[in-house]
């Protein structure tokens, strides 16, 4: 039997919709995972790490070369330090360091600000932890924020706000100026931010991806989390960290240790030799085949009938599809499978506030090879207007 905290959520729309594609033999452009490999030197990065004996209990906050690899890097990026021994933490993948976030820095009762749509474990992990969330709906396409209604999320009682930036499923990345309003009402009431950052290294079309602890003010209220698994395309790994000053880390440390307590030991190995590199060159080529994989499948959506916003991050895209059928998301994903041999994801799931504003939509995922995505472009077109 399920708790009665976990019971509302079910089964995971991820797990759901992937096996549904399996079943109709449909090109899977609904779970957020590639459909090729890392680059080989990191895998044998893991293969010698797991021939040299680096196979027993990690030191717990996180395998001494990865913490420090992960501290100049983040210096090197975005100019901000942090202790490896007492700013840093490692945990298995980001959604774990999310979670252990929640369970370390909240009490029931307390409040924790959304941005909607969400990833799906934000309020699950939240109501885990006896936690009660507020919902800031961005509304498609252009997902701005109008900065009184946020503040009305506010209360005596919000002890945390969480933000994804580059944003999971809209692509939206959070301006500058949007960063300092999120950071002026955190500051006004005293509220520490979660951010998820895991999507740090996939902008677009001149989009910087600014870390709101680089805010003035924000770094000692913040803590960011992020993962080798977008950016080396190694989802399988769950290897993911946490940065912040040291009494948010120890929170966090607090719970990931009665968690997992460590990470497997060779795959922190391995990403602490490719941190170890100067990877700048990697990051550009990342970003450009990215961006013609993203383009490819923009063009074969429009040209469907779906009206699309153009994402400025991450390996998604929101698409509404009002216009090619009478139905709400979940009805039109399972017809796109069954039709076009396509699977996405419906998001009214990600919405809690408002799950209408979800129910014309449906999240594509790019992170898949060429020749994939043009195949689902060409079954695209059995749904053309």
């Amino acid at each position: 039997m399920v708790s009665k905290k976990l019971a509302p959520f079910g089964t995971t729309i991820f797990s759901e919709m992937t096996s549904y594609a399996q079943e109709h033999g449909a090109i899977n452009l609904s779970q957020g995972f590639p459909d090729f490999d890392a680059p080989s030197e990191i895998l044998e990065n893991a293969v010698r790490a797991l021939r040299s004996g680096q196979n027993q209990y990690a030191r717990s906050m996180g395998y001494q070369p990865l913490v420090e690899a992960l501290s100049e890097k983040i210096q090197q990026h975005y100019k901000l330090k942090y202790d490896p021994y007492t700013e840093l933490v490692v945990c298995s993948g980001a959604t774990e360091a999310m979670a252990s976030t929640f369970l370390g820095l909240l009490n029931p009762g307390d409040e924790v600000v959304f941005f909607e749509p969400y990833y799906d474990s934000y309020p699950a992990c939240a109501a885990i932890a006896g936690a009660v969330g507020r919902y800031y709906t961005l509304r498609f396409p252009d997902f701005s924020i109008d900065f009184k209604e946020l503040e009305k999320c506010f209360s005596r009682r919000t002890r945390l706000l969480v933000l994804n930036t580059p944003h999971n499923p809209t692509g939206k990345v959070f301006t500058q100026a949007e960063l300092e309003g999120i950071a002026a009402l955190c500051e006004k009431h005293d509220t520490v931010v979660a951010a998820d950052e895991v999507y740090e290294h996939l902008t677009y079309d001149g989009a910087k991806h600014v870390p709101i602890a680089s805010i003035p003010g924000m770094r000692e209220r913040t803590l960011t989390i992020s993962s080798a698994a977008k950016t080396f395309s190694l989802t399988g790994w769950k290897v993911g960290w946490a940065s912040g000053p040291a009494q948010l880390i120890a929170a966090v440390q607090a719970a990931h240790q009665f968690l997992t307590f460590a990470v497997a030991t060779p795959f922190q190995a391995a990403i602490a030799m490719v941190l170890q590199s100067d990877n700048s060159e990697y990051y550009r080529k990342l970003r450009e085949q990215y961006l013609e994989r993203r383009d490819l499948l923009l063009k074969a959506l429009k040209e469907t009938g779906f009206r699309v916003s153009v994402p400025a991050g991450t390996y998604y895209i929101l698409a509404d599809f009002t216009r090619l059928l009478d139905c709400d998301d979940r009805a039109f994903a399972r017809y796109l499978v069954k039709q076009c041999k396509v699977a996405a994801i419906p998001p009214s799931v990600f919405y809690t506030r408002d799950p209408s504003e979800g129910k014309r939509l449906v999240r594509f995922a790019f992170c898949k090879k060429i020749e994939t995505l043009s195949e689902a472009a060409l079954n695209l077109k059995n749904l053309a207007v």
